[in-house]
């Protein structure tokens, strides 16, 4: 019976955690007559069925939002792995002068929020008139010191004796890094697409500053949007547009999962 109790503690914390998930769901479905109705039975007495997600997605294009947010996201990341593979197999394969002080200058970059970057970013941009494009919700995240961190306690572990063979094969240190070490440590690179992936696709604070033009705008701002046209009253219209931003994150992690338990695990394996 003890054995058991771990398993209910965690069942316990699960449902707590899916709780919020669980009533916005069952909001987005309700009649506005039940919209406080603190009932959790999933029926609701005045099922909507698809009224309030036919209304998210009419009043605001939805459609526009979401695919903005794939193309912000999907660019981020590219870029990331583009510049963060290379620094972290250099950080933790290569020996140069000044290697451990680049690497505590990354570990001291974690430290720095984004909000203490904003202005600047924001004059810069301005200056270059390229406030309101993609590239604008972008840039600043291109460099990901994070994504440093993981890949190079990742390439840690893999032999060094693997890459010596290699080397004396012929290949180049850039042929190493991509077609060797990175394919090693494919659950790492799972695991910070997630983390990639859903942090950007969440993110309200940057965009809100760089874009004012409905048509760029990605999920949450586009959520923002919603709510200054409905004036925050349908409640159950928000929170179908909600679900629907929403469902997107849960299937990428569901996909991913194993993988990004993986990733998560291997870094902390030398």
């Amino acid at each position: 019976m003890v054995r058991f109790i771990p398993h209910l503690v965690l069942a316990l914390g699960a449902c707590v955690m899916l709780l919020p998930f669980y009533w916005m769901v069952l909001t987005s479905i309700r009649a506005p007559a039940e919209i406080f109705d603190i009932s959790l039975w999933p029926i609701p007495d005045n099922f909507s069925g698809g009224a309030n997600y036919a209304q998210a997605a009419g009043t605001v294009p939805m459609a526009r939002f979401m695919l903005n947010g794939v193309i912000v996201c999907s660019g981020i990341l590219i870029v990331q792995v583009l510049t963060a593979v290379p620094a972290a197999y250099a950080l933790a394969k290569l020996r140069f002068p000044g290697r451990d002080l680049l690497m505590a200058l990354v570990i001291a970059a974690l430290c720095v929020p984004m909000q203490a970057l904003a202005l600047p970013l924001f004059v810069g941009l301005a200056k270059a008139n390229l406030l309101n494009t993609y590239f604008a919700q972008m840039a600043p995240f291109f460099l990901s010191v994070f994504a440093i961190f993981l890949f190079r306690q990742s390439f840690r572990s893999y032999p060094d004796e693997i890459i010596e063979a290699a080397r004396m094969d012929g290949f180049t240190e850039m042929e190493i890094c991509w077609r060797l070490v990175l394919r090693g440590s494919l659950p790492s690179l799972a695991a910070f697409a997630v983390f990639s992936v859903v942090a950007h696709w969440n993110d309200l604070y940057w965009p809100m500053i760089v874009v004012s033009d409905t048509a760029l705008a990605p999920p949450p701002l586009g959520m923002l949007f919603f709510s200054d046209v409905e004036t925050g009253a349908n409640y159950g219209a928000l929170m179908a547009g909600a679900a629907m931003i929403t469902a997107p994150m849960i299937v990428c992690f569901l996909l991913a999962r194993r993988n990004f338990i993986a990733g998560i695990t291997m870094t902390g394996v030398k």
